[in-house]
C-alpha cells in the first residue's frame, strides 16, 4: 500500500473504514459455551462431613504425626523429576504469557548497512545507510487481547497441574509409606506367631514322647508352623517393594533409605477431625477441576480469536532512514527519508479456511467443556467413595479390635485347658489359627483405614497449596 498523503489524517482513514467495519459481525467475545451440565449436591450423601480448619488440608500429612513421613514428602517435593517437569511447564506458560502480551505493543527495528556498487566500466560507488522501522497492529476486534486471555488461562492451568502433581506425589509417598509400615507390622505379627508355634511344637513333641499326644497332633503342629513361616517371604517382598517405591519417589539411594526405614514402627496416627466441607468447596480446592476449568477458558478465548481473525486488520508503520556516500554524511537533511503508512487488510476469499479454523476451535472448546464435566463427575464420585471407605474401614477396625481381644482370650484358655488334659490338641490349633488370622486382619484393617484416609485427603483437594507468588491472575 502506498504511503498516505501528509494531509490524509488518521481521522480520514477511520471514516473510510467505517462502512467496511459495519458489515462485519459485532465486536467482543462470542457467547461463552454453556456451563457444565453437572448437578453439584449441597452436601455429601455418603457420610456426614466432620469439621476442621481448611488449612489442615494444605499439608495434611502433618496431621498423621509421623516425622519421617513428613521428611519423605518434603524430600520428594524437592527432588522428584516429575514435579520438576511440572515446574518447567509452569515457567514455559509464564514465558508464553509474556510473549502474548508483547504482541499488543509496537515493534521497533534498527538496521545499518555498508557496501559498494559498480555498473559496467564506471567507477564503483560506496554508500552507507542506517534506519529505524516501527510497526504497530491495532487490536480493533480484540484478537490480541483474546490471545493474552488464552495465555493467562494456560498459565493458570499449568499452575493447577503443578498443584495436582504436588497432591499426587504427597499421596503416593504416604500410601507407599503406609504399605511399608503395614508390611513391617504384619511381619512382626508373623514372627511372633512363629515363635509361639515353635513353643507349641516343642510342647507337643514332649507330650508325644510322654505318650500324652499322638503323632497326628505333632504333624498338625508342624503344618501350622510351616504355614506361618511361608507368609514371611511374601511380607518381606512387600516391604522391599514399598521401600523401592519410596526411593524412586524421593530420588534417594535405595540402600540409605532402607536403613532409615528399617525396623518396625507404628503406623501413622489417624487425626480426630477430617476436613470435608460442602461439595462446592471441595471442587474449588481440587487442582484437577481447576485445571479443567482453565482449559475451558483458554479454548473459549482461542475460539473467539479464531472468529475475529476473519475481520479486517489495521496496522500502522513508520520508517526513518539515512543513506549517504560516507559515514560522516549520515544524518544530514539531504540524506534523510521518512514514511508513515496505515495499512488495512481483509481476506476476500480463502476457500473457507478461516471459517474452518473457527469451527475447529469451537469443537476444541466443546471437548474441553466435556472434559470438565467428566472431571467434575469423577471428583464427586471419588470423594463420595473415599468418605464411605474411610467410615467403613473405621468400623471394620473397631470390630476386629474386639475380635482380637476375644481371640487372645480364647487361645489362652485353650492352651491352659490342653495342658490340663481337658481338651484335645485340635482345639488348641483352631484357636491359635483363629488368633493369627484376626491379628493379621486387624493389621490389614488399620493400614486400609489409613489408606482410605490418604485417598480422602487427596479427594478433598489436599496437598495443593503453593506460595502465593506462584498463583497467576485468573482470566475470569
Amino acid at each position: 500500500m502506498a504511503p498516505l498523503h501528509p494531509r490524509f489524517s488518521a481521522r480520514h482513514l477511520l471514516v473510510a473504514v467505517v462502512p467496511l467495519l459495519a458489515a462485519c459481525a459485532s465486536t467482543g467475545t462470542s457467547a461463552p459455551a454453556a456451563g457444565p451440565a453437572v448437578a453439584i449436591p449441597a452436601a455429601w450423601h455418603a457420610a456426614p462431613a466432620p469439621s476442621a480448619e481448611p488449612q489442615d488440608l494444605a499439608r495434611w500429612w502433618l496431621q498423621l504425626g509421623d516425622p519421617l513421613l513428613v521428611a519423605l514428602v518434603d524430600e520428594a517435593v524437592a527432588r522428584n523429576p516429575d514435579l520438576a517437569s511440572s515446574r518447567a511447564s509452569l515457567r514455559e506458560a509464564r514465558a508464553r504469557l509474556r510473549a502474548a502480551g508483547a504482541e499488543r505493543l509496537p515493534s521497533l527495528d534498527a538496521s545499518a548497512a555498508s557496501g559498494t556498487t559498480k555498473a559496467g566500466t564506471a567507477d564503483s560507488n560506496a554508500n552507507v545507510s542506517a534506519g529505524l522501522d516501527a510497526r504497530w497492529e491495532l487490536d480493533l476486534f480484540g484478537a490480541q487481547r483474546l490471545g493474552v486471555e488464552a495465555a493467562e488461562a494456560d498459565l493458570a492451568r499449568s499452575a493447577a497441574l503443578l498443584d495436582s502433581a504436588h497432591a499426587s506425589l504427597a499421596a503416593e509417598v504416604a500410601l507407599d509409606y503406609v504399605a511399608l509400615r503395614s508390611a513391617q507390622a504384619r511381619l512382626a505379627i508373623a514372627r511372633s506367631n512363629l515363635a509361639g508355634q515353635d513353643e507349641t511344637l516343642q510342647l507337643t513333641l514332649w507330650r508325644v514322647e510322654a505318650g500324652l499326644a499322638s503323632a497326628v497332633d505333632l504333624a498338625q503342629a508342624r503344618s501350622g508352623r510351616e504355614q506361618t513361616a511361608a507368609t514371611i517371604p511374601a511380607l518381606q517382598a512387600a516391604e522391599a517393594a514399598a521401600a523401592h517405591a519410596l526411593a524412586a519417589l524421593t530420588a534417594a539411594d535405595t540402600g540409605a533409605l532402607t536403613t532409615r526405614l528399617a525396623g518396625p514402627a507404628a503406623l501413622p496416627a489417624v487425626p480426630d477431625a477430617i476436613t470435608a466441607g460442602i461439595p462446592a468447596d471441595t471442587l474449588g480446592r481440587r487442582p484437577d477441576v481447576r485445571a479443567a476449568t482453565q482449559a475451558v477458558l483458554a479454548e473459549s478465548a482461542r475460539s473467539d480469536a479464531a472468529r475475529v481473525a476473519r475481520y479486517p486488520s489495521l496496522s500502522l508503520s513508520a520508517s526513518l532512514g539515512s543513506e549517504a556516500l560516507t559515514l560522516g554524511a549520515l544524518g544530514g537533511a539531504a540524506t534523510l527519508s521518512r514514511s508513515l503508512v496505515a495499512a488495512l487488510g481483509a481476506s476476500l476469499f480463502d476457500g473457507g479456511r478461516l471459517d474452518a479454523q473457527y469451527d475447529a476451535r469451537q469443537a476444541i472448546r466443546d471437548q474441553a467443556l466435556a472434559s470438565l464435566e467428566a472431571t467434575l463427575l469423577g471428583a464427586l464420585r471419588e470423594t463420595e467413595d473415599a468418605l464411605v471407605a474411610f467410615a467403613r474401614n473405621g468400623e471394620r477396625e473397631l470390630t476386629l479390635a474386639r475380635a482380637l481381644a476375644a481371640a487372645r482370650e480364647a487361645a489362652a484358655l485353650a492352651r491352659q485347658r490342653y495342658q490340663g488334659g481337658l481338651i484335645d490338641f485340635q482345639t488348641v490349633l483352631d484357636t491359635e489359627r483363629t488368633l493369627r488370622g484376626v491379628e493379621d486382619s486387624r493389621a490389614v484393617a488399620r493400614a486400609d483405614r489409613l489408606t482410605s484416609l490418604i485417598q480422602l485427603y487427596k479427594a478433598l483437594g489436599g496437598g495443593w497449596s503453593r506460595p502465593e507468588a506462584n498463583t497467576p491472575r485468573s482470566p475470569a
